[in-house]
């Protein structure tokens, strides 16, 4: 990672070589200073998630908001930055402790985000119902979500991560909502994604469901016309825009 951040910047294989460890992580670190380009940040992420800094965390993702604004940092820098900490992870180059520790600094500033958030509902405002399915604990993209419907003033009963199937009927019941919105990224058995999401349509006809996660991918059926496969972020809020 420090190889390939100073060589995109400039510096020669041959010079980077011959530098000794201390002197490697000074010009590393300089480079993180005084750059503000995407991919520089982004390796900077990679390097606090690797040390556990969460100083520099806390810096680089800051620096990012402030230039870009929050929903454009998450676009260009964290989203990028959760796929190639997934990929990090699958071949075993992140620990899983890793993986959480960053993962917890990002959903912090999403819940400050949502903290300072004032939402005006109208007559045209939607209720959203959040939640994962059992055994799904991963919740960034889902606190995300919620950021995201309650700036466009929506109503977001959050019930959140590893909710059992048969509970998802008495939520619907409880708090009538418009539109349920769950995300399945964890492995289902062959043939349960699907039936997953076929059971939650036909409970509840009247609703509209909104799935997405790579488990949603190229299902092996017809689901209902009250079913919404959510392709990605950008199509979420591409949805919000029609209400």
């Amino acid at each position: 990672l420090n190889i390939s951040t100073l060589n995109r910047h400039g510096m020669k294989i041959s010079r980077i070589a011959n530098l000794p460890k201390e002197q490697l992580e000074k010009e590393v670190l300089q480079v993180y200073e005084e750059s503000h380009q995407s991919d520089v940040m982004l390796d900077s992420m990679v390097h606090s998630m690797i040390g556990f800094d969460e100083k520099r965390f806390e810096k680089t993702l800051s620096s990012a908001i402030l230039k870009m604004g929050f929903e454009e940092s998450f676009a260009k820098l964290v989203f990028p930055f959760m796929i190639r900490t997934g990929v990090l992870w699958a071949t075993g180059s992140v620990r899983v402790v890793q993986e959480h520790f960053i993962s917890n600094l990002i959903r912090r500033k999403i819940l400050a985000a949502i903290d300072g958030q004032f939402v005006d509902l109208t007559p045209k405002s939607k209720k959203f119902v959040l939640f994962l399915p059992e055994g799904v604990t991963h919740e960034l993209l889902l606190v995300y979500t919620e950021y995201m419907l309650r700036k466009n003033n929506h109503e977001v009963p959050y019930i959140g991560a590893a909710l059992p199937a048969n509970e998802i009927e008495f939520v619907a019941k409880a708090f009538k909502p418009d539109y349920l919105v769950t995300y399945l990224t964890l492995a289902f058995p062959e043939g349960d994604a699907y039936q997953y999401l076929l059971n939650i349509c036909q409970q509840n006809p009247k609703l509209g469901v909104l799935a997405g996660g790579v488990q949603t991918e190229g299902l092996a059926g017809e689901l209902p016309a009250n079913c919404t496969l959510l392709k990605s972020a950008d199509h979420l809020f591409n949805f919000l825009k029609t209400l």
